[in-house]
């Protein structure tokens, strides 16, 4: 296990999380809101993660099914991490707003067609 940091644009809010060694493993997502924000997922249990600032300066998004929380920097705008739909326990992590981004083993999402994205996703870890 590795510690990863990170955090928004204008670093009000702060993170930092263990994670497996590398390479990691993360998601693209082609769904509306990651590919328009590039967001690139690195899944990480709710144990793992600490917020270490900044939690009064975000605000969240939802839609669709509202299940997701999408949690923004409400000053720069920048979403450094999110509770995601696909992993209830585990906050999605952006790549392209940690400090150090370690070697990354990049998967593809199909999250315009999500139901079938999500159970390939859980018959490829085991999750049936």
């Amino acid at each position: 296990m590795i510690e990863i940091s990170g955090g928004c644009h204008c670093g009000a809010v702060r993170f930092r999380a263990r994670v497996p060694d590398p390479p990691l493993p993360a998601l693209n997502c082609n769904c509306s809101v990651c590919s328009m924000t590039g967001f690139l997922h690195i899944i990480v249990p709710h144990a793992d993660f600490t917020l270490s600032s900044g939690e009064q300066s975000l605000t969240g998004y939802s839609f669709g099914t509202g299940a997701a929380n999408h949690l923004f920097c409400a000053t720069c705008g920048v979403k450094s991490f999110y509770q995601p739909r696909s992993h209830p326990g585990a906050w999605s992590v952006n790549a392209h707003c940690l400090d150090s981004p370690p070697a990354l083993e990049i998967a593809q999402f199909d999250g315009r067609n999500w139901d079938r994205a999500k159970a390939a996703l859980d018959d490829s870890h085991g999750a049936g």
